[in-house]
Parts: structure tokens; C-alpha cells; sequence
């Protein structure tokens, strides 16, 4: 290979992040509303049994996995994330498959997800039909994909003022039960967790299914392991932090609304959020949590053009053929065009979803399989470049190797194969654009064979 062949590492992020900074950006990444979702199905399947007790055990078992990213981001700091902890392990194509999965995907079918649910609750505010709710949600991602192509600073500092907003809206449901409570109009006490009988074990994996989906996203942190300032362990406050911060606030959320409805009332309760605050502070307090949920969803979307545009400049930036995206600009401190091909493809899910009964079901089932296909291959990246990569530092390590890493498998492997078994025909389309991604990997492979044998030497 000739020197104007290798892939240029020159234009690369800047370590520009302070660690509080990175906190609150790693926080951003995985709060969202799913819990005011999820909350309600936790309750119908275990009831009063150790209910504050499988939250609990929810974010201690994302923290295993979580530590095994802080491994590798520490051992391999680079804006790819996810995507060169494979291309280390099992070499440049299962790479390239894992980026176009996230591009085409994970990460743009989260952005068309996140934008329907802002669109649907914005429309119950103010109805604007089925063809008005899809406009709104192409301009909700085309205003956040213009606002993170201006400079680095406007995504990041827009995400912590988001995340901030939504913490805030998350305290006024705890400030509706002291409300409430202060009122008398609180239910009755609930029996002891003693006397609850436990439930079956297929009722608690549901559960705990649900509260993973409220704990997901902490892998995308990964993504700023390049961009974080100060000792690598950086990483570590940033990703097992942002965890333990979001712990805390679904201890206190949850809480809120099963002291507030009651069991019976929280597990049939289709908004239990909405209900609480109606019930305390009347018609405004629906307002509030319908621009709590819409705030989330831009944050979300915002946190997800971040890191999505990162794997996808990562990818490029290693692939000659797809030169033209892996620039960074740095001016403005972002993958610009990245950014506007993220952007793009987000948009043109949102068109197709808007055909589908229901767009936001219709996302959850196209990416949540090749989420977790790619969740147990990361972690079995971690055990691989243990072995292969013995010699370069680690500044953090996963405890207790290699139990946690294979314990945190063998959950993934269940949620890949519950979400295969249980979701519609909409994983399906996901898994078509997944092989359609292996027929665009082997066109690219003759051309990227020499940089993934450079690339992979580490």
C-alpha cells in the first residue's frame, strides 16, 4: 500500500470533553421516557414483589456489560466505538457490517422512532393529522441534523441543556406524590414485599426485559472514548456514572408513580406519568408531561445524530471506497458528512415508517434483533482482544473476568432470541437490510483487504 493509500488518521476529534461534561452526554444517551412505558408492565408481572429491587438489578446487570465497553474503550479509545472493538476482533468486514447495520439500522431507526413518538404526543396537543404528524417528524430531524452540522459545541451543549430539562420533568412527578400526599389523596399503603408472592419466572424475565429497554444506550458512550480530556479512566465516570445518575432517577420515578397510583393502578395504566400529574396538578400537568416526553425524544435524536455520524465516519474513514465520509471537519469539530448522511437516512425512515400502522412499532421491531446480534458479538470482542492484544494497557479492567463478560453474554443471547421470537414482521425488514449489508460488504472487501490487515495490528 502506498502512503496515499492509507487511511489518513490526521483529521481526527480533538480530547475536548471534560469528564462531567462527557457525564452528562453519557446520561443523555440512554434516559428517555421508556421508562413512564415500561413502568406499567414491570408492575403487572411482578406486583409489589422486590419491585425497587429488579430495577435495581436491571442497572447492575448494564453496569457488567458497561464495564466490559469501558475495558476496551480505555484499551482502544477511537470515535468508532463499537465498531473497532469488531473490526479488532473479528476483522474489517464483520466491522463494515456492523456500521452499515448502524447506519441503516439501529441508529437511523431509533432517530425515525424517536421523531414519530415526539410527533404522536406533539399531536395530541395540537391535531395535525397522520400527513402533518410525518412532516413534523422530518423536521424535527432536519432541524437537529442543520444544529449538530454548525460546530461541536451546539450538539453537545444542547444535549446537556436537554438532559437537564428532562431530569427537571422527571422531578415534577415525584413533586406531584408529595403533592398528593400532603392532600391525603394518596392509596392505601401497599402490603409488606414479604407477603407478596413471587412471580413466575416467565413473568420477571418480561419484566426485565422492559427495564433493559429503559436502561439501553449506555454502549453508545463508547463512541466518545476519543473525545473524552484527562486520564483514560475518564471513561470509566463517564459511562459507569451516567449508569448509576440514571439508577437513582428511575429508583425515585418509579417509586413516585407506584406510591402515587398503587400497584393496580400503575400496571393498568396506559400513561401512568400523565395520570399522576393530572391527578395533582390538573390539565397542566398533562401538558408538562407531554413536553417532558417530546424534550426526551430530542434528546434522544440529538445524542443519536452524535454518535451514529461518529461509527459512520469511523467506518469510512477506514474504507477507501467511502473516502468521501470519513472526513473530518475540523473547524467545526464534527463528521459533517456523516452527520448529513445520518440525517438523510433518518428521514427516509421516517417516509417509510409513516406507511405502517404504527411507525413507533414498526422501528422497535426493525432494529431491536440486530441491536442484540451486535451486543453479543461486542462482548465476545472483549474476551477475543483480551487474548490477542495482551500487552496494551489497560487502564480499566472488567472485574471478576471472565464472569461478567460471559454472564452479560448469555443475557444478550436471551434478548436476541425473545426479540426473534416475539417481535413482528417488521425485524424482518431489519434482518433483509442486514444481508443487504453483507452483499455491500463483499463489494468492498477487495478494495479494504490491505487496511484491515494494517488496521487490524492495532
Amino acid at each position: 500500500m502506498t502512503p496515499d493509500q492509507a487511511p489518513s488518521r490526521t483529521d481526527t476529534p480533538r480530547r475536548h470533553l471534560g469528564v462531567a461534561h462527557a457525564t452528562i452526554l453519557g446520561l443523555g444517551m440512554i434516559m428517555t421516557t421508556d421508562t413512564l412505558k415500561t413502568a406499567p408492565t414491570v408492575a403487572l408481572n411482578i406486583g409489589h414483589w422486590h419491585f425497587y429491587g429488579v430495577w435495581v438489578l436491571g442497572g447492575l446487570i448494564s453496569m457488567v456489560g458497561a464495564m466490559c465497553y469501558v475495558e476496551m474503550a480505555t484499551a482502544f479509545p477511537d470515535p468508532g466505538g463499537d465498531y473497532n472493538f469488531l473490526r479488532k476482533a473479528y476483522g474489517q468486514n464483520v466491522g463494515l457490517l456492523f456500521a452499515w447495520s448502524r447506519f441503516s439500522i439501529m441508529h437511523t431507526g431509533w432517530i425515525a422512532l424517536m421523531a414519530f413518538m415526539f410527533a404522536d404526543y406533539a399531536g395530541a396537543l395540537l391535531p395535525m393529522g397522520h400527513p402533518g404528524e410525518t412532516l413534523f417528524a422530518i423536521a424535527t430531524v432536519a432541524a437537529l441534523m442543520g444544529l449538530n452540522l454548525m460546530h461541536v459545541r451546539m450538539g453537545f451543549i444542547t444535549q446537556a441543556g436537554l438532559v437537564a430539562l428532562v431530569t427537571a420533568g422527571f422531578a415534577s412527578v415525584v413533586a406531584a406524590v408529595i403533592k398528593l400526599g400532603l392532600a391525603g389523596q394518596l392509596p392505601h399503603a401497599a402490603p409488606v414485599l414479604a407477603a407478596t408472592p413471587a412471580p413466575t419466572l416467565g413473568k420477571l424475565s418480561v419484566a426485565l426485559v422492559y427495564i433493559f429497554l429503559a436502561y439501553g444506550g449506555w454502549s453508545d458512550a463508547a463512541n466518545l472514548s476519543a473525545e473524552v480530556r484527562g486520564d483514560r479512566r475518564g471513561m470509566l465516570i463517564t459511562i459507569i456514572g451516567s449508569l448509576a445518575v440514571l439508577m437513582a432517577i428511575y429508583l425515585a420515578l418509579n417509586g413516585a408513580m407506584i406510591v402515587g397510583l398503587g400497584v393496580a393502578g400503575l400496571a393498568h395504566s396506559t400513561a401512568p406519568a400523565a395520570d399522576l400529574l393530572a391527578k395533582a396538578f390538573g390539565r397542566v400537568g398533562e401538558s408538562l408531561i407531554v413536553a417532558v416526553v417530546g424534550i426526551s425524544a430530542i434528546a434522544s435524536i440529538n445524542s443519536t445524530l452524535i454518535v451514529g455520524a461518529r461509527t459512520t465516519f469511523a467506518a469510512a474513514r477506514d474504507t477507501p471506497a467511502l473516502a468521501a465520509l470519513g472526513r473530518w471537519d475540523l473547524a467545526r469539530g464534527v463528521p459533517a458528512r456523516a452527520v448529513l448522511a445520518e440525517g438523510m437516512v433518518s428521514i427516509g425512515l421516517v417516509v417509510v415508517g409513516s406507511f405502517a400502522a404504527s411507525g413507533f412499532n414498526a422501528m422497535v421491531d426493525y432494529m431491536t434483533p440486530v441491536y442484540w446480534l451486535f451486543m453479543c458479538l461486542s462482548i465476545g470482542a472483549m474476551m477475543i482482544l483480551r487474548r490477542r492484544f495482551p500487552n496494551t494497557p489497560r487502564p480499566v479492567r472488567t472485574p471478576f473476568y471472565p464472569l461478567f463478560p460471559v454472564a452479560f453474554l448469555g443475557v444478550s443471547v436471551a434478548m436476541l432470541v425473545s426479540s426473534l421470537t416475539q417481535l413482528g414482521v417488521g425485524a424482518l425488514y431489519g434482518a433483509g437490510v442486514m444481508v443487504l449489508g453483507l452483499a455491500v460488504v463483499w463489494m468492498l472487501r477487495p478494495r479494504s483487504a490491505a487496511v484491515a490487515r494494517v488496521t487490524s495490528t492495532g
